[in-house]
């Protein structure tokens, strides 16, 4: 009886040992790492297809970027964090001209006296300058300052143009000093040199000269015949005008009163044909005193 319990405690024992290492097996079994499964499948195929149709300005952009702060962060190092600001800007709008945005064209219109290169040069294009970045107000400020323009309107054309409209100023006269001619408007400024477009100008001489010249442009306004063959308007110490004409004569007039002289003259000349005469001046400069001097002719040789 002892060896029969002895074997059955064995086979116990035995069994007990078998079941305990299933036990363990499928625990260590349950512990075994899962295979992973792909997660976000969707966004990796929606930036697979944005980095294939933009990859050209992705990496421009990123190359622009890690320049930028390589640069930004060498002006730090030095202490000049602004300066390395306004850099790091400048770059930035660089390559946003360089990828199609820079201002590549300029339509000008409407000026005749105002230099193109002016124009331009005022508007102030750089290598920074792009379409998003250009000051349009800025630029109409520095084209109003050249003198023979009145107004500016500026227009940006998306991607890479730029309208300009000038109106200019209207010329009055032109006023030549010291050998130079100039066209000048009501307000006796100088709006740019003159050429040959503006010969049917009168033409008004000397010192001071274009301070008064639209009064005396209009006073003549009255008196038309009196502008026949008459080739220019000479200020005489920058008090008085003197009237030239092609035929040689010169009328000279009063510092005051010049209305008064250009109607007695248009009467001497509705009367007599003054004007036409062989005379080289006619004195006006005393208001109750016309004096005439005959040209001089000479005598024939016997």
């Amino acid at each position: 009886m002892s060896q029969i319990g002895t074997i059955s405690e064995q086979r116990a024992t035995s069994q007990a040992q078998v079941l305990s290492g299933i036990n363990q097996f499928e625990m260590g079994a349950s512990r075994l790492p899962e295979i992973a499964k792909p997660r976000n499948l969707k966004a990796f195929v929606g930036l697979n297809h944005i980095w294939v149709l933009h990859k050209t300005l992705i990496v421009r952009g990123g190359a622009a970027l890690f320049m930028a702060l390589i640069l930004a962060v060498g002006f730090q190092a030095r202490g000049g964090i602004s300066q390395a600001v306004a850099n790091t800007a400048d770059l930035l709008a660089s390559r946003i001209a360089v990828i199609g945005f820079g201002i590549g064209e300029i339509s000008i219109s409407g000026q005749s006296m105002a230099m193109e290169t002016d124009i331009v040069a005022a508007i102030a294009i750089d290598s920074t300058s792009n379409i998003f970045n250009f000051d349009v107000e800025a630029a109409r400020v520095r084209i109003l300052e050249i003198p023979s323009i009145n107004d500016v309107s500026v227009r940006k054309i998306y991607p890479s143009s730029l309208i300009v409209d000038v109106s200019e100023v209207t010329p009055i006269a032109r006023w030549r000093v010291d050998g130079v001619t100039f066209v000048i408007d009501g307000k006796g400024i100088q709006i740019a040199s003159a050429t040959s477009a503006d010969e049917n100008l009168p033409l008004v001489i000397g010192d001071g000269a274009a301070d008064d010249a639209f009064n005396m442009i209009i006073a003549l306004e009255n008196y038309p015949i009196l502008k026949d063959g008459l080739l220019a308007l000479s200020r005489i110490a920058d008090r008085r005008w003197d009237m030239i004409y092609s035929s040689g004569l010169r009328i000279q007039l009063p510092e005051t009163e010049v209305g008064r002289a250009l109607f007695q003259l248009q009467e001497a000349q509705n009367n007599s044909q003054l004007l036409d005469r062989d005379i080289s001046i006619i004195d006006m400069r005393v208001a109750t005193i016309a004096a005439l001097r005959v040209n001089k002719r000479e005598e024939p040789s016997h």
